[in-house]
């Protein structure tokens, strides 16, 4: 039997913590909270969590310096809430290494619809016996059966997004996939934000996934601009 997800939620409010908790508790989650980045510091030191729900504003070490500091050592999911329109505090959460953001006031639901939606980028562990296919990215080789990327015989850390983004590409190697059909695909569409704003964050995750593909990612060789059609994976 598979054991129930577990979350951290990080807050320095404790109200919010305590709903938060009691929600996602209802859900089948198993949760934890820490009240700031340095508690939650601690907790990462002897749990593992399927995913990280952390505020951007908090006292001390702020949410978008947390997660650029611990995306240096895990992989594991983060989810930015923000304050209702701060565009580019949840850029930066981006760019630091988020896999999404929800802006304050949320509800409850939009909030459990995306971490469903992050989860589900989680690449699976459980792969069968077939015949390992690989894409050849110059020094980089990508592993589609299993979603993993090598340099040689050593691992390229991606986030769940960028690993969710690679098995899109990695489906229809050479053929452009739309900014629309990536926003749908990795579960951003709805909510309050509008779609160009979803399709302005997965500009983001592409932006970052090309600083671990390209020697030079202002000039992408292997994860290319198609223009007026999208981006598109274009292997050796």
């Amino acid at each position: 039997m598979e054991a129930d997800p577990h979350l951290m939620i990080v807050d320095d409010d404790e109200r919010i913590r305590g709903l938060l908790q009691k929600f996602l508790a209802k859900q089948g989650f198993f949760v934890s909270a820490a009240r700031d980045a340095a508690h939650a510091r601690r907790l990462l030191e002897g749990l593992e969590f399927d995913l990280i729900v952390l505020d951007v504003m908090m006292p001390g070490e702020d949410g978008v310096s947390f997660t650029r500091a611990i995306r240096e050592e895990i992989a594991t999911p983060i989810l930015l809430l923000t304050a209702k329109g701060e565009t580019e505090d949840r850029i930066a959460g981006l760019e630091a290494g988020a896999d999404d953001y929800l802006a304050k006031p949320f509800e409850p639901r939009e909030l459990l619809l995306r971490i469903n939606a992050i989860l589900r980028r989680v690449p699976s562990e459980d792969v069968g016996d077939a015949v390992p296919k690989v894409l050849n990215l110059g020094p980089l080789r990508y592993d589609v059966e299993k979603g993993k990327l090598w340099q040689g015989e050593t691992p390229v850390r991606l986030t769940a997004t960028e690993s969710q983004l690679m098995r899109i590409f990695a489906a229809t190697p050479g053929e452009p996939v739309g900014r629309g059909k990536l926003v749908e695909d990795l579960g951003r569409a709805g909510g309050k934000d509008g779609g160009t704003a979803q399709e302005r964050a997965v500009d983001v995750q592409i932006t970052r996934l090309r600083r671990k593909l390209e020697s030079d990612p202002r000039q992408p060789r292997y994860l290319q601009t198609v223009r007026g059609a999208g981006y598109m994976l274009a292997p050796d």
